[in-house]
């Protein structure tokens, strides 16, 4: 709408809504979070649960009209008519650029639950954000180092008995985990260090991934599998906020976790070698989709 102006007045408005917008909502989760934690009833926290996803999602639903006013980044994607906003999902995507996540916010809102990330336990101490994190469910994770079980073998499974708990509030709500497998970023130079044997991508790391499915595995339905290409070259944030990133592509396809895995004991190691060589063929299929959509839509000159 406005992306006629010069980029650095667009970056700075928008950066500057983007931070007033965080505020606004910030403010109140924050207020509403002490509510949460101050009524042990567990009506009252459902209610405030609900309350504080609403106002997530609008703090969300802001970003994106800001996005629309001052930018001219068109979204395409494929396969959102396979999602529902009352349906348990972990959500899968590539990963190589902080806009991957401003992006996969826009797209994904409104179709899905809003989407939660699975944090370290440490991070509930860092101040103002801890508390809003662990107010709107965001599944804290405590994991204890093999020499430290080594020393302490009465904690072996204690980390994952805690997360299993924390999730439990999910049987009955339904709610979206995103999980970058990749566990960084995207770059050709940490590509070649790995001696990665996918084109596009860095390997997979199933510890993630496995700990997730292990402690919410009764609770989720759905993998949202998503392909993330962008046609212009990898993006960093600021040139979304400044408007420069034109076009992204997005392809989704959901996969029922039943279908796909079964029943997976993470403790019998023939079903980790299992899951592990389900989870290298996902990641080969992901790096073909991503040679095809760059075969299909790559600007004419980088072909």
């Amino acid at each position: 709408m406005l992306n006629f102006l010069p980029a650095k007045l667009i970056g700075f408005l928008s950066f500057s809504l983007y931070i007033l917008n965080t505020i606004f909502w910030l403010i109140p989760i924050l207020v509403f979070s002490l509510f949460k934690a101050l009524i042990p009833l567990r009506f009252s926290k459902k209610i405030f649960s609900y309350l504080l996803d609403l106002m997530a999602s609008n703090w969300v639903a802001t970003n994106s009209l800001i996005q629309n006013i001052f930018t001219k980044t068109t979204i395409v994607v494929t396969g959102l008519e396979e999602l529902k906003i009352n349906d348990w999902y972990l959500v899968l995507a590539n990963h190589q650029s902080w806009v991957d996540i401003v992006i996969l916010q826009r797209a994904l809102h409104g179709n899905i639950p809003f989407l939660k990330f699975f944090l370290k336990k440490e991070l509930i101490y860092v101040p103002l954000l801890g508390l809003a994190w662990w107010a709107l469910d965001f599944p804290f994770m405590k994991r204890y180092s093999q020499a430290f079980l080594k020393k302490n073998p009465h904690l072996r499974g204690k980390d994952l008995e805690t997360t299993r708990n924390a999730c439990a509030k999910f049987k009955h709500k339904p709610v979206s985990v995103m999980n970058f497998i990749e566990g960084t970023r995207f770059s050709q130079k940490k590509h070649d260090k790995q001696g990665s044997p996918f084109q596009y991508l860095l390997k997979p790391k199933s510890g993630g991934i496995s700990f997730v499915l292990d402690a919410m595995g009764e609770h989720l339905t759905k993998i949202v599998d998503v392909t993330i290409y962008y046609p212009d070259g990898i993006p960093n944030f600021s040139d979304f906020v400044y408007g420069q990133v034109e076009t992204v592509y997005m392809d989704i396809h959901t996969l029922d976790i039943k279908s796909e895995l079964g029943h997976i004991d993470f403790s019998d190691r023939n079903d980790r070698v299992a899951f592990q060589k389900w989870l290298t063929k996902f990641w080969h299929d992901k790096d073909a989709r991503l040679e095809k959509m760059k075969q299909q839509y790559s600007c004419p000159s980088d072909k």
